[in-house]
Parts: C-alpha cells; sequence; structure tokens
C-alpha cells in the first residue's frame, strides 16, 4: 500500500557450541562459535577435555618405556614421535644408528605419510557428504595398514624404534611393497582427478581460506601452511634419518589459495611424492645390521645427563621433541609441541566470514589431533586471567592434600 515502509530486521550475535562432543569431530574440542545469521563472526577455541598429562609420566619412567610412551601420544603419528625422542637420545648418547636403520625408519616414516593423508581424505570426504569417496580412500588406505603388519606386526602402533637402530627388519619381499604401492599410486591419481570435478570444487574453493600473511604470522607449519604458499618442510629444511641422501627423490607440495582445496591437493601430491620415495628407499636400501650390538638396557644405562631438541616432520607438519636426561637412565623434562597445537590458532581466521555449514569442513581441513595439543590452563573467573598449571605446582597440590 502507499506509505508503506519496509524494514531490515537487525539479528544480534548468538554463540552456538561446536562441540566438545559433535558429530564432525573425532576428538573434543570446544568451539564457541559466535554467528550473525549463518556468517561466522568469531571463535573462542578452548582445549582440555582429554589432557593425559604424558609429558609429566615420562619423568617417572626410564628411556626404553618412555619410546613406548611417546608412541601412544597419537595413533596416526605412532612412529613419528618415538622417532623424534629417540633421534634426541641418541643425540645426547653420541649414538651412531646403521645406515640400513636409518633407511628402515624413512620407510616406515613415509607408509605412516600415505596411511595418515588417506585417512584424512577419507574424513574430509565424509564431512562433504561424499561417502563413496570416503570409503574409496579408505579402502586404498588398508593395502598400506597391511603392509605395517606384515613389517612390524602391528597396524597401528608400529613399535619400529629403539635406542640405536629399530626392531624388526625388513622381511617382506620389495616386490610386494611395490604392488600395492603401484596401487595407491593409481588410486591416488583418481582421488586428484576427483578434486578437479565441479562437484568438489564447488564445495571446497574458497573455503576456510587462510592468507599467506595469517599462515606466517600464526606459524603454521605442515599441509596448512604449504597450502597457503608456505614452502616449509623438516625433511628437506632439516634433513633427519635418510632424508639427507633422498632429496632428489620428492619436492615440497605447496599451493597458494589457502583454502580446503588447497589443502586437499598438498596431501593428495604428498601421497603420490611418498610413494616415488619409497620407490627409491628400496632401491638404495643399504645392508647390514639394523641396531647397536648389546642389550639396549645396558646402552640405556650409557646415556649421560644432557639434553637435545629434535624435529620430524611428521603428517601434519612440524613435530618438536625437547629431551633432558637425567644420568640415570631416565629424562629430568620432556617437552613436545606437536603440529596440531601450532595449527589450531588458525582455525580462526580460517572460520570468521564463513557459514556455520562450512565449520566441519574447515575444522577437519587442518586435520586436528587434539590429543597431541592438550595443555592444562587454569582460568580465574574472578580476574579472567589465566596459566599453565607446571609439574610442580601439581605436585605441591597432592602434598597438600596427603597424597604420595
Amino acid at each position: 500500500m502507499k506509505g508503506e515502509r519496509t524494514t531490515e530486521p537487525e539479528y544480534s550475535r548468538m554463540t552456538i557450541p561446536f562441540g566438545p562432543v559433535h558429530p564432525a569431530l573425532k576428538e573434543p574440542v570446544h568451539l564457541a562459535v559466535a554467528v550473525r545469521r549463518e556468517e561466522v563472526v568469531d571463535v573462542d577455541i578452548r582445549l582440555g577435555h582429554v589432557h593425559r598429562a604424558v609429558e609429566a609420566l615420562a619423568e617417572t619412567r626410564n628411556l626404553v618405556q618412555n619410546i613406548h610412551l611417546t608412541e601412544k601420544v597419537c595413533g596416526i603419528c605412532s612412529h613419528c614421535h618415538p622417532t623424534c625422542f629417540t633421534q634426541a637420545i641418541e643425540e645426547i648418547g653420541d649414538i651412531q644408528v646403521p645406515e640400513r636403520a636409518v633407511f628402515l625408519r624413512t620407510l616406515i616414516a613415509e607408509l605412516e605419510r600415505i596411511h595418515s593423508h588417506l585417512l584424512w581424505m577419507g574424513v574430509l570426504a565424509y564431512e562433504m557428504g561424499f561417502d563413496t569417496l570416503f570409503m574409496y580412500c579408505w579402502r586404498i588406505r588398508e593395502g598400506i595398514m597391511d603392509l605395517n603388519e606384515m613389517i612390524t606386526g602391528n597396524r597401528i602402533a608400529k613399535a619400529m624404534n629403539t635406542i640405536g637402530g629399530v626392531r624388526w627388519n625388513l622381511n617382506v619381499p620389495t616386490e610386494r611393497i611395490r604392488r600395492v604401492l603401484k596401487d595407491v599410486e593409481q588410486s591416488t591419481q583418481y582421488i586428484n582427478r576427483v578434486l578437479e570435478d565441479k562437484t568438489a570444487k564447488k564445495r571446497l574453493l574458497g573455503i576456510g581460506v587462510l592468507s599467506r600473511d595469517d599462515a606466517i604470522r600464526l606459524c603454521t607449519v605442515g599441509p596448512v601452511a604449504r597450502g597457503s604458499g608456505i614452502k616449509t618442510d623438516v625433511r628437506k629444511d632439516d634433513p633427519y634419518a635418510a632424508y639427507g641422501e633422498l632429496r632428489d627423490s620428492f619436492s615440497v607440495i605447496v599451493r597458494s589459495s589457502g583454502d580446503v582445496l588447497s589443502r586437499a591437493e598438498v596431501r593428495i601430491l604428498e601421497t603420490l611424492e611418498s610413494v616415488h620415495m619409497i620407490d627409491a628407499l628400496l632401491e638404495r636400501l643399504p645392508d647390514g645390521p639394523i641396531s647397536q650390538s648389546g642389550n639396549v638396557l645396558a646402552l640405556m644405562r650409557k646415556i649421560p645427563r644432557g639434553e637435545a631438541i629434535s624435529r620430524v616432520e611428521a603428517p601434519r607438519g612440524e613435530l618438536f621433541h625437547y629431551v633432558r636426561t637425567n644420568g640415570n637412565s631416565g629424562v629430568e623434562r620432556l617437552k613436545i609441541r606437536a603440529p596440531s597445537l601450532a595449527n589450531l590458532a588458525s582455525l580462526k581466521p580460517m572460520l570468521v566470514g564463513n557459514e556455520i555449514a562450512d565449520i566441519p569442513l574447515v575444522v577437519a581441513s587442518i586435520d586436528p589431533c587434539i590429543s597431541c595439543a592438550e595443555r592444562v590452563t587454569v582460568v580465574n573467573t574472578e580476574t579472567n586471567k589465566t596459566h599453565i598449571v607446571d609439574v610442580a605446582h601439581l605436585r605441591r597440590s597432592k602434598k597438600q592434600n596427603g597424597q604420595p
């Protein structure tokens, strides 16, 4: 009617809890998501639901026990963590690892990278609602899990490392490994073609963008950093194990768009690079022993008091271990900086500006491992101040409560 006016109602912000229990989350994390209509305008990330005190437990165990303890930090990275820890111990003890053992560590590390990236691609497909691709990715991954079991006796917790070498030799025919890898290569190339299809691109392109400047400012690592145009990879930048001899066998995959599609492309192409690297490893695999001669417990007792830093490139990015030994077969301090802890802060700029329906995809795109990232923080609700709880404080609290 004449004289009527139409007004646009104002929408106030509201906060939606995403987690700690949510169908889109593999592990518990709480995201307090502030939204206006369907748009995400702010995100508050809260950890602390599955803290397991691994660093404190390490101080109560000997070095060999700690190899197995660090293996339990993350099931997917169950080889990377003990490799990182063991390298630090070997540096403190000036222990030379046989060349064949170094190559075998690298072989298992790259099999682990393939299985991790394929598992992640399946999870991303599930979050897209692409269940066929989800099942396809996990079918391919089964071949890698079978190889893990044939080489180490275990599918997940491989228990490969020991001080001064590895526990298991390669008793699987190399042709068997190559057949599995050939299937993985062909299937991964097919997945890459699926990502180029317009259906996948419409769901992933331009979603969860992390700019190169934000990626640098927030110190992101691994595929998250490489998907935003940062060429960083510990295997190239600071070679360990056999990666120094394999420099010419793989490339660092980088994409510049910084969206979910870029992070997916990085992981898929890295899977192909790992296949080529394993082929080179099998070609160059030297003969010889797989560990230092003698009893590992006797070797452990010779580790002096000292400290070392060790880095490896886990499937999710740079993994960092600081180890300080006590000279009595144990550690005084173990500090672990896992890649998920480095990448979690990047979720905020990724999510802001996107829609609520994009949250599962964006969160999955950093491949978070919450158990790797847990830290204990105390919040004073009166002053709103926070501080990290250290081991000494926990011990004082136990004594005050009459506990041993």
